[in-house]
């Protein structure tokens, strides 16, 4: 069982990184696999989950400790899956997910792809009151709370964002919803895009 793996990432993609180590390319599930954009090439630590089943071997990455451990209650619970797992740890207010968890809010939990109303209430039913040990922090956009990125003509970033979001399990439908706002956004990265999708969509 690992408990973390340094290397080299040397692909970022919509669903999963690729850390080299040891002359392997370890595929590595993300929640959100271009936070690690500016580590690409680079080596980094990344914090993994394996999954064993009858018929794969699966690793899961995280940015940090406390994320891995959210996940994991999260897939304890009944209904949670390794991929709605991600799909939740995908927006960065874990903050706010936690706040939900505790004040019962069935409503805000729903709004995660794969997630309906008994689930939710799953989730609050096996969560609530134990999450006190994790150390859950906002993470602000590209290390800067509420700071403009320049304009970028580039629609690369957030091409990938979307193709992100398709592979987190959110609809057509609901993807469709945010497209026109996030287009208009002036970032850079396709984290800051997804990130920012992300916010939309747990609005809606």
């Amino acid at each position: 069982m690992y408990e973390y793996l340094k290397g080299i990432v040397t692909f970022i993609g919509p669903a999963y990184i690729v850390l080299e180590l040891n002359g392997t390319g370890h595929l590595l599930y993300i929640a959100n696999p271009f936070r690690f954009s500016n580590q690409l090439n680079q080596e980094t630590i990344i914090y993994v989950h394996q999954a064993v089943r009858e018929d794969a071997i699966t690793l899961y990455g995280f940015k940090d400790y406390n994320e891995k451990q959210l996940y994991l209650k999260l897939i304890s619970v009944s209904g949670i899956g390794p991929k709605s797992g991600l799909a939740i740890l995908a927006n960065d207010d874990h903050v706010g997910l936690v706040q939900a968890i505790e004040s019962e809010e069935i409503s805000y939990l729903m709004k995660f792809p794969g997630v309906g109303k008994k689930t939710a209430a799953q989730i609050i039913l096996d969560l609530k009151g134990k999450l006190d040990d994790l150390e859950i922090i906002r993470v602000p956009i590209d290390g800067v709370m509420q700071q403009e990125l320049s304009l970028s003509q580039d629609q690369k970033p957030v091409n990938e964002a979307i193709e992100a979001l398709t592979a987190l399990g959110y609809s057509a439908k609901e993807i469709k919803k945010v497209e026109p706002e996030i287009r208009k956004m002036n970032k850079e990265t396709t984290d800051a895009y997804l990130r920012e999708a992300l916010r939309l969509l747990m609005k809606k």
